[in-house]
């Protein structure tokens, strides 16, 4: 079994043999600005010449009111090269920034600069409508002048306990109203939210407890179990208050000292709260799924998530108004910032604590949904629903899916049954979503299976995102736009997180070259839309040839009993790696294994085609992702 070398395979993977040499030319992509790659003695690679040299025009792009900062280096000392520059700017009073009447006299002030935050949206709102409907929990339903006195309240509660800026509050919360409050109550007293996935275990949930340090609990007694365990695990004073809903009538029970309607009523109405001192302060805490060990601590901006909040109106044309149902957990990635977005464009909200075909079903019909997002495996529950469960409507529903690139075969069903299917693709470190597949409207006269292959792609970039690349993983070297060349997927913007909490080390290298680095790989089309091929760690390298799981698991899809599948490497002595496929199918169906590889074998290359295949349920993430570092693990374990 090949082992030795596994590093320097995956790189290879990434660029897909074809990127060509340290600064060879390709066409670039959609990338914003052209880019210069950094010298790796620094960004001004003028330390240490060991020379001096006679003074040259200064061209520094930078506020003169900022060239203390870059010209002191740590120990104090200036950089002679840039100290130079500064002498000019000051003895010749030459430099534009200093003659230009744009740079004095048009100073920040608060009537012309205020931080941006999505706490605003939620005021807007308030007053423009105060009597809309804003959250709708089965029998309980709350304006938005409700709404936001339940979320003043909550602060004042939580600035009663002493939380403030630089703490954290978690919440062990379905998607109900408490933890759409919490979204505005929590960062109007200037701390950090952090949203806690209820999938995970105790030691899960103490590592996040401990390591975010979170001052206040709020606890749904649905997830009474797993925090019993937690609790005794957390290393440092926690408030626990117990969220009890009246929507829920299963087990639990009670942990905390109090609940939270009784905290609320211990705050005031009218409370104001604090808006950021900078937009670049923390507004939300959320954790990658640390498949590789323990989880990395994601740190979102108030203006990420205001931006991120008002793209999603624009990508998916939001009509004030909107009626969101709440299929996508509002821990993963804050809801993609629809809590905000919702707010901003004063819509409805539906919250649902379990997502089933009948109940998202049920929720269309009865409360008129515009708008919901969810994995695929939620767009597989709906066109695989069984009669009992569907319900007739007579409106167009908007669905934004993410995660996995959804099946051509789902797709098409999906716009047959009157859903629009619009595809994005992002990361916890991205606020969720970061590009768009964009419906163009001279796709509408292709046959639906070429519709189908289109919307699949993750698309181009999110409007608030400033840049976008495929590029070789190690020199930055931009993809050619081929629809062929495979690269690592970079992101640069203002919806990139601020970094990994207490990890400078992850997040210097996540930051690497200016750019954010994915993990995964895609390749960038002529159009200038991006397609994913695989996660790094995902690639099947078979006797030399590099093998996509997508392309694989796609051509798995198109069978008519199956519903979900996953391909995964499995180690082969001749081969290297072998591609190994997981299969859930659809019930009552009867399929062999030799009749799925046939099946592939009639759209794939041979050696791509999986030489076995297993049958059963998948593992899941909690918002339907399948979990195939399990997967890769059992087909390890079993060789071994």
């Amino acid at each position: 079994m090949r082992r030795s070398g596994r590093k320097d395979e995956r790189k290879g993977a990434a660029r897909g043999g074809s990127l060509g040499p340290r600064g060879s030319k390709g066409k670039a992509g959609e990338a914003g600005p052209p880019q210069t790659p950094a010298s790796p003695g620094g960004a001004s690679g003028i330390e240490g010449s060991g020379e001096a040299s006679p003074p040259q025009p200064c061209r520094l792009a930078v506020p003169f009111p900022l060239l203390e900062e870059l010209l002191i280096k740590p120990d104090g000392h200036a950089t002679t090269g840039i100290a130079l520059c500064a002498h000019q700017l000051i003895e010749q009073g030459s430099s534009p920034l200093m003659s230009s009447p744009y740079q004095t006299g048009l100073e920040r002030t608060p009537a012309n600069y205020v931080p941006l935050t999505p706490l605003g949206y939620l005021d807007r709102a308030a007053q423009t409508y105060p009597t809309r409907l804003a959250v709708v929990h089965g029998a309980r339903r709350y304006t938005w002048a409700e709404t936001r006195e339940r979320a003043r309240r909550l602060g004042s509660a939580l600035a009663g306990l002493g939380v403030g800026v630089g703490d954290t509050v978690a919440v062990m919360g379905a998607n109900t109203p408490e933890l759409y409050e919490a979204h505005f109550g929590v960062p109007m007293t200037g701390a950090v939210l952090n949203a806690l996935n209820v999938r995970l275990n105790a030691e899960e949930i103490a590592f996040i407890l401990n390591h975010g340090e979170a001052r206040v609990l709020l606890t749904d007694t649905e997830f009474s179990a797993t925090l019993r365990e937690a609790l005794p695990l957390v290393e440092r004073p926690l408030t626990v208050i117990d969220i009890v809903d009246s929507e829920y009538t299963g087990a639990g029970e009670r942990l905390g000292q109090t609940d939270y309607e009784s905290f609320l009523a211990s705050g005031d109405p009218t409370y104001s709260g604090r808006w950021p001192d900078d937009e670049w302060d923390a507004i939300a805490l959320n954790y990658t799924s640390g498949t590789t060990g323990n989880p990395k601590g994601v740190v979102y901006h108030h203006r990420g998530a205001a931006l991120n909040a008002l793209s999603n109106i624009i990508t998916w044309g939001m009509p004030q108004g909107a009626v969101y149902l709440w299929t996508l957990p509002m821990f993963h990635c804050n809801g993609w910032c629809f809590p905000w977005t919702m707010a901003a464009v004063i819509g409805t909200n539906v919250c649902l604590r379990r997502v089933s075909a009948a109940t998202i079903f049920k929720a269309i019909a009865e409360e008129k949904v515009t708008h919901f997002c969810g994995a695929p495996i939620v767009l597989g529950f709906l066109i695989n629903a069984s009669v009992q469960d569907r319900r007739t409507f007579d409106h167009t529903v908007n669905v934004m899916t993410a995660a996995a690139p959804p099946p051509a075969v789902v797709l098409e069903r999906m716009q047959r049954e009157g859903f629009l299917v619009t595809h994005v693709y992002g990361l916890t470190e991205t606020y969720g979503p970061s590009t768009v597949c964009f419906w163009k409207d001279e796709w509408n006269d292709l046959p639906i299976d070429e519709q189908a292959r289109l919307k699949a792609r993750q698309g181009v970039r999110y409007v608030a995102q400033d840049g976008l690349m495929v590029a070789d993983p190690e020199t930055l070297e931009p993809a050619p736009a081929d629809g062929e060349t495979m690269g690592e997927v970079f992101f640069r913007g203002n919806i990139t997180m601020k970094g990994y909490l207490k990890n400078p080390e992850a997040t210097t290298e996540s930051f690497r070259g200016g750019w954010f680095h994915t993990g995964d790989l895609g390749v960038l089309h002529p159009d200038g839309y991006i397609q994913l091929k695989d996660r790094s760690k995902d690639i099947i390298i078979s006797g030399g040839e590099n093998i996509s799981s997508i392309e694989v698991e796609s051509a798995l899809h198109r069978h008519p009993d199956v519903v979900s599948a996953a391909v995964v490497a499995k180690p082969d002595e001749k081969w290297g790696e072998t591609p190994r496929a997981y299969i859930e199918l659809r019930d009552g169906a009867t399929v062999t294994e030799a009749e799925l590889i046939a099946f592939c074998r009639e759209a794939l290359a041979h050696y791509k085609c999986p030489r076995e295949i297993i049958f059963g349920p998948l593992p899941k993430t909690s918002t339907g992702k399948i979990q195939k570092f399990i997967l890769r693990r059992q087909a390890r374990e079993q060789i071994s």
